[in-house]
């Protein structure tokens, strides 16, 4: 199976068993643990990968799963595979927060080509190809942009300048928690830019698909297309995107 809405059926029906599931999980699942990276990880994360997988390997034996919690650190992806956080926002899910996403992307030669990325607690769910609606228009310049940022890296270089300039020239900032909705905030309008550093696969696939149908650009720190070796990804209207990279790369 290599069609993009046959898959798209797959993945809305892996991510429904985890949600349906999530829906009947009592708080214990929630309780916090530390990984050796230092991220937060719970029994439920573990769970939604467990279940996800299991309906992917089933109805996509050939397509490998990459899951947040079971991959290995430093593997490149396969040519073609499925791409899995079970909890984008597990701070946020550990809390009782609402901003919280199951992510599910299918990548192709390091391209995402489906996605599909549900928020639980808000009852929304974002699919691509050919899910999305009435995107609204973002800012095509800086200082009229709402930009979400998330994710940590060094506290110099890049990612210092480029925080910097945000909190002294963007209109506003904003600090959700989760890679995954900032994404689908560009995509549909309600906010006009991100900004993930240090981006892993499973945080961003399905979210760059869904802003790269809606003709947001999704760049990398060089200002060209993102792939998943880049140290930030930068989305919003093209002109906004590119001078966001020119920051990070401005020495």
């Amino acid at each position: 199976m290599t069609d993009p809405r046959q898959l798209l059926t797959v993945a809305e029906a892996a991510v429904e068993e985890a949600v349906a599931w999530l829906a009947t999980a009592g708080e214990t699942w929630s309780a916090a643990r530390f990984k050796a990276s230092g991220e937060e990880v719970t029994a439920a994360d573990i769970e939604v990968e467990s279940r996800v997988t299991r309906v992917l390997a089933a109805r996509t034996p050939r397509i490998p799963v990459v899951g947040e919690e079971s991959s290995i650190p430093g593997t490149p992806l396969p040519e073609r595979c499925w791409v899995l956080d079970p909890i984008d926002g597990t701070m946020n899910f550990a809390r009782g927060a609402p901003m919280y996403a199951v992510s599910l992307a299918y990548v192709q030669d390091g391209v995402p080509l489906v996605g599909v990325v549900e928020a639980p607690v808000l009852g929304r769910r974002w699919a691509t190809p050919g899910r999305l609606e009435g995107a609204r228009p973002v800012a095509e310049d800086v200082d009229r942009a709402v930009v979400g940022v998330s994710g940590t890296g060094p506290r110099h270089g890049g990612a210092r300048r480029l925080l910097d300039h945000l909190q002294e020239n963007a209109y506003r900032v904003r600090m959700q928690g989760s890679m995954a909705l900032d994404l689908v905030g560009v995509a549909e309008g309600w906010l006009d830019a991100c900004v993930c550093i240090a981006p892993k696969p499973w945080d961003i696939a399905a979210g760059a698909a869904l802003c790269r149908e809606r003709g947001r650009a999704v760049l990398g720190a060089d200002g060209t297309t993102f792939s998943f070796d880049s140290p930030v990804l930068l989305a919003g209207a093209p002109g906004t995107a590119r001078r966001l990279a020119g920051l990070w790369g401005n020495d």
